[in-house]
């Protein structure tokens, strides 16, 4: 599935949808470059979780967890992960399998750890319009965009 978004309120609104309808266990990839949308996405998301506290792209500290919605969710941003290896010292298997729902930024660089079932987006920036994106959704998010 592709999207294009106009805006940063459009992307936001997009992932307050797969929020809203996630289930418990869900985990997104997302790829894309810095400042392509990722954390405004994982913003929308948490949202239509019920999720009402500042969302961060946690980039020092590798994962935030947020509890105050109908399900956890699990914001990761791997940028600074060198060996996915480190990922057992974060708890990133409590994550996947702990029933909340997880964001993986920079999934690239944990690729090997990822669940077969795992959700990928990938934002671009689209050259012709400044605040638009283009978003490619795999599996099984797009279905909860339907």
């Amino acid at each position: 599935m592709e999207i294009i978004s106009h805006s940063a309120e459009e992307t936001f609104s997009i992932g307050k949808k797969i929020g809203e309808n996630a289930a418990p266990g869900l985990v997104i990839a997302f790829y894309g470059d810095l400042g392509a949308g990722k954390t405004v996405m994982t913003k929308g998301i948490a949202r239509g979780l019920g999720i009402q506290g500042m969302i961060t792209s946690p980039t020092f500290t590798i994962l935030q967890t947020a509890e105050d919605g109908r399900l956890p969710l699990h914001h990761l941003d791997v940028y600074r992960i060198d060996d996915p290896d480190e990922m057992e010292e974060i708890g990133l298997d409590d994550c996947l399998y702990g029933g909340g729902v997880t964001v993986i930024e920079w999934a690239e660089r944990i690729e090997e750890l990822l669940p077969a079932n795992t959700a990928r987006i990938t934002i671009e920036r689209l050259m012709e319009e400044p605040d638009a994106r283009r978003i490619t959704i795999e599996g099984i998010v797009a279905e909860l965009l339907n």
